[in-house]
């Protein structure tokens, strides 16, 4: 693969740092957004050629000016990927609506505002690679992390629209759905609600002790999602989304073979209604 310019939202940690030392490792130029001066310096030490960009997604109406302001300095982006975002965790009953809009501001909202920054110059240039990160909670769900889920399945469902009206102008769109890594999700970054109804206690409190437990000790390899994203870029023919993880092979599989047997099971009632 020729060297290309990446720009990687939410480089500092987790899945956005694994990826952009993968690239820089392999000779492409990375742009990274980050939301701190503290951010700057740390990533100054570990990894000094990648070019910093003070950002944060939920700044709307910032966006467009900030990828001007990278293409004016580095040149045409060739590849996007829109990594930035965050855990919630909390039974829906208990959890805030505030923490919902906040989840969806930076996961969904934020997502999408990157990604129509850019759709225009790759649409003008007849290429370019969006790499929208969601989650197999994009495609499954699990009890205590509904706001997360439903901000991923809504970017799950924008992206393959998205890949539907680019795919005439020679532009990717690939969603990666991640099972469960090594990285900060469960851990520092996720935003945890506060118990409060004691009826959940049963069913929840040993689902978030357990995701407390397993954190840092997941099944994932950070560095491989990371060599996985460059074999994917390099492909002329990439899926509209992309699995990563035998945990989430398995709960996917698992859920689709549900619906067909909901579907089947139901098929009677579903036509009833034709005519």
């Amino acid at each position: 693969m020729s060297s290309k310019t990446f720009l990687i939202t939410g480089v500092s940690s987790g899945f956005g740092l694994a990826i952009a030392t993968a690239a820089i490792d392999a000779g492409h130029k990375v742009i990274g957004t980050i939301r701190s001066e503290a951010s700057r310096k740390a990533l100054a030490d570990t990894l000094p050629t990648l070019h910093p960009v003070l950002c944060d997604v939920t700044e709307f109406d910032r966006i467009p000016d900030v990828v001007r302001q990278v293409q004016d300095e580095h040149g045409p982006v060739d590849v996007l990927i829109n990594n930035a975002g965050y855990g919630h965790e909390g039974v829906l009953e208990e959890s805030p609506i505030e923490e919902m809009r906040r989840q969806f501001d930076v996961n969904v909202f934020g997502a999408v505002a990157v990604a129509k920054a850019f759709l225009p110059r790759f649409r003008e240039r007849r290429r370019g690679f969006v790499v929208n990160v969601t989650s197999m909670g994009g495609m499954i769900t699990m009890p205590g992390i509904a706001y997360y889920c439903g901000s991923k399945f809504a970017l799950q469902g924008i992206s393959e629209v998205m890949r539907s009206e680019m795919a005439p102008f020679g532009v990717h769109v690939t969603t990666l759905c991640p099972g469960s890594f090594r990285t900060d999700w469960a851990g520092r970054s996720m935003i945890r609600t506060e118990r409060s109804i004691a009826d959940y206690d049963s069913l929840f409190d040993p689902i978030r002790e357990a995701r407390q437990a397993a954190s840092g000790k997941q099944l994932g390899d950070p560095q491989k999602l990371a060599a996985a994203v460059l074999t994917l870029i390099g492909s002329d023919n990439p899926p509209p989304q992309l699995l990563l993880g035998s945990d989430a092979l398995r709960h996917v599989t698992a859920r689709i073979e549900r619906l067909q047997q909901e579907l089947d099971a139901w098929k009677a009632l579903t036509i009833s209604t034709d005519g």
